[in-house]
């Protein structure tokens, strides 16, 4: 019985380890690629609202977050999921939803616009 005892210790601890280094690397990401400071404020309350809420994202939002980049994207999107405030969200659909938005707006973004 105490064999079994240890053995969920270990797991929880293999689990809050493994939680605690995702963090990190989300943090260390998002540091190293600046990327709290190349979308402004209003565009990234829109892309926010689009993936956590429910709305839609504007060509020029789209825009901002293509600059940002894929990998600011989802360790940003990632970030705000470890937030205790969103622990009541599922993580498979908000990541779901974080590569649609992505994936519609690069395809926006590498359309060509139609002629005039």
């Amino acid at each position: 019985m105490a064999s079994l005892n240890v053995y969920s210790v270990l797991v929880v601890l293999f689990l809050t380890c493994g939680a605690v280094m995702a963090m990190k690397e989300n943090d260390q990401i998002i540091k190293e690629n600046n990327c709290e400071t190349k979308m402004g404020l209003p565009y990234v309350l829109e892309a926010f609202t689009s993936i956590f809420k429910t709305g839609s994202i504007s060509n020029k939002c789209c825009d901002e977050l293509v600059v940002l980049g894929k990998v600011c994207h989802s360790a940003l999107v990632k970030r705000t999921l470890e937030n205790p405030i969103f622990n009541d969200l599922n993580p498979t659909t908000i990541i779901a939803k974080s590569i649609q938005t992505w994936n519609n707006c690069l395809a926006l973004i590498d359309s060509p616009s139609p002629s005039t």
